[in-house]
C-alpha cells in the first residue's frame, strides 16, 4: 500500500504521527467505452467553450456562479484555505460505538504509526479498547474538511470519514404514514422465517455474482468473437416475478417450508419476493445452461405445481394453517 497522506493526531497534548493509507479498494473489472460501428476508443477532451481549444489540466481553475456572476478561484486562492493546510486529526470527544450512525459512515482509512518509537499510537490504542468508545475527530483531507471516526481493526486504528449531519436526507414516505394491520399470525410466521434464516455474518461466503458473470462473458466473448450465444453461456433468461405478492400468508409458509427441506439454491423464490430466497432461481440458471425449450417446460411445470399447492391452501380450514405456523415458530 502507499501513503496518500501524513498528519498526527491531536490527543489533548499528545501528538501521534501518522500515515495514512485507503483501507478499501474497487475489485471491479476495468471497461472502457468505444464506437460499436468500429470499436474506436472514446475519448473526453476538455474542451474550453469560448475558445474552442482543448485545455491542458495545469491550465484550469475552478469557479463559482451565482445570479449570473461568476468568480475564478486559482489554485494558490484554494490552498491558502487555512483547513487546507492543516495536517492535524483533532480528537473532538469520545462517544460509545452505538450512538454513531451506520448512515453515516463514508470511507476508511488505516493509520500506521509514523515516528521512531509507536508508544503513542499504541497508548491511544488502549485507551479506546480500554474505555470502549470511539474518538470523534475533524481534520482536512482532498479539498474538505471532515468529520470522522476512530477506532481500532486487528489492533490498527482505522479512521472512517463521515458525512456531516445535513448531507443526510430525511426520509419521508406517505406509503408507511397510513395504518397497517399486522396479525399476530402474520408476525409469528415471519418471526419462523427469520429464525430459519439466522445465522452469524462471514463475509468470505458472498461473491459479486455480477463481476464473476461478467468475467465469464469476457472469457467466452476471447473465446468465440462475434459468434458468442449468451444463452450457451449463462443458459435461458430467469422469469419476471409476478410483482407484489397477494397472499402474504401464503408466501411466508412456501418460504419457510423451503429452507426447513434443505432449500437449495434451485428451488422456486415465492412470487414477489427479494432477497436471498428471489436470487436463488436466477443463480442456478446462470449455472445451468438450457435450452429455450427446456426452460418453458420447466415453467409449465413449476405453473401447474403452484396452481395445485394454491388450490390445497385454499381448501383447508384456517385453524390447520394457525396450528401449522405455530409447529413453526
Amino acid at each position: 500500500m502507499r501513503a496518500i497522506w501524513k498528519g498526527a493526531i491531536a490527543f489533548g497534548l499528545v501528538n501521534v504521527p501518522v500515515k495514512v493509507y485507503s483501507a478499501t479498494e474497487d475489485h471491479d473489472i476495468s471497461l472502457h467505452q468505444v464506437h460499436n460501428a468500429d470499436g474506436g476508443r472514446i475519448r473526453y477532451q476538455r474542451r474550453c467553450e469560448v475558445c474552442s481549444k482543448i485545455i491542458d489540466y495545469e491550465d484550469i481553475d475552478k469557479a463559482y456562479e451565482d445570479d449570473g456572476r461568476t468568480v475564478v478561484l486559482t489554485r494558490d486562492e484554494l490552498k491558502s484555505i487555512p483547513a487546507e493546510n492543516s495536517h492535524e486529526i483533532e480528537v473532538v470527544q469520545f462517544v460509545p460505538a452505538d450512538q454513531l450512525d451506520p448512515m453515516m459512515f463514508e470511507k476508511s482509512y488505516y493509520l500506521e504509526p509514523d515516528s521512531k518509537s509507536p508508544k503513542a499510537y499504541v497508548l491511544l490504542r488502549r485507551a479506546l479498547e480500554d474505555t470502549d468508545r470511539v474518538a470523534v475527530v475533524q481534520f482536512a483531507l482532498r479539498d474538505k474538511t471532515r468529520l470522522g471516526a476512530l477506532r481500532i481493526r486487528d489492533e490498527v486504528l482505522v479512521l472512517q470519514s463521515l458525512l456531516w449531519a445535513d448531507e443526510v436526507r430525511e426520509a419521508s414516505f406517505p406509503a408507511l404514514e397510513t395504518s397497517i394491520r399486522i396479525s399476530a399470525q402474520e408476525r409469528e410466521m415471519s418471526a419462523a422465517l427469520v429464525d430459519s434464516m439466522a445465522s452469524d455474518f462471514e463475509p468470505d461466503q458472498f461473491t459479486d455474482d455480477y463481476q464473476e458473470q461478467l468475467r465469464q462473458l469476457i472469457e467466452a466473448k476471447l473465446d468465440k468473437g462475434e459468434s458468442l450465444d449468451t444463452e450457451e453461456t449463462f443458459g435461458a433468461p430467469a422469469e419476471a416475478g409476478e410483482g407484489e405478492v397477494i397472499d402474504l400468508m401464503e408466501a411466508l409458509k412456501r418460504s419457510i417450508e423451503k429452507k426447513r427441506g434443505g432449500g437449495g439454491g434451485a428451488a422456486e423464490a415465492p412470487a414477489g419476493a427479494s432477497g436471498p430466497a428471489a436470487k436463488a432461481a436466477p443463480k442456478a440458471a446462470a449455472k445451468t445452461p438450457a435450452s429455450k425449450s427446456t426452460a418453458t417446460k420447466a415453467a409449465s411445470t413449476r405453473a401447474g405445481s403452484a396452481k395445485t399447492a394454491a388450490s390445497k391452501t385454499a381448501a383447508a380450514p384456517t385453524a390447520t394453517a394457525a396450528k401449522t405456523a405455530r409447529k413453526g415458530a
